[in-house]
């Protein structure tokens, strides 16, 4: 998988859609909610001239930094043919993403991993989820949610919006090799900005 050429965050138990998101600098009255964050991703990826303005690169990720609704931090995202985010989680943000053009594959994990104190964790059998996400479908997500996000297309490119809340303080990417998931590195905005 390439490295992306700008700076990309990518998509974790998810709130009542109508429940504000709390933490960060926000209050929890200007907060916005799951559903607002899933809105603003769906009607951000209908923007034909927004999508089209994205450059793409053959050979990496690329993106446009959006202003979400709320404070929240949002991206679009262009995926080259076989490219992908590796596994990863977005720490104490939750949102939403949707696909605005092509395909992309969801793999995630329906466990919570624990915040911290770790390097290696042993997966039980049944916790390993996978979805496809056709051009115009999406999906919200809690805190602390595990995935990777892949353009599985051999020759066509992907476009995703994404909204997260708070704004990322951090991601944490993994290795994983069968059941065995390995902590590697945990990236901080200054790292993608």
């Amino acid at each position: 998988m390439s490295s992306p050429r700008s700076a990309v965050p990518t998509a974790a138990a998810v709130p009542s859609p109508s429940a504000p998101v709390t933490g960060g600098s926000a209050t929890s009255s200007t907060a916005p909610t799951v559903a607002e964050l899933m809105d603003f991703v769906r009607s951000t990826a209908r923007d034909e001239v927004l999508i089209a303005s994205l450059p793409l690169d053959p050979d990496g990720r690329t993106w446009i930094r959006l202003d979400g609704p709320g404070g929240s931090e949002a991206w679009l995202i262009g995926w080259p043919p076989g490219t992908g985010t590796g596994w990863h989680d977005h720490a104490d943000s939750f949102g939403a993403f949707t696909t605005a053009a092509g395909a992309l594959k969801e793999h995630s994990l329906a466990v919570r991993l624990p915040t911290d104190g770790w390097k290696t964790l042993e997966l039980t059998d049944g916790v390993d989820r996978s979805r496809e996400l056709a051009t115009g479908q999406g999906r919200a997500f809690g805190q602390n949610h595990v995935h990777e996000v892949l353009n599985e297309s051999e020759v066509a490119h992907a476009v995703s919006v994404h909204a997260y809340y708070p704004p990322l303080p951090r991601i944490r990417r993994f290795s994983r090799t069968g059941a065995v998931l390995r902590l590697e590195q945990t990236e901080r905005p200054e790292d993608w900005q």
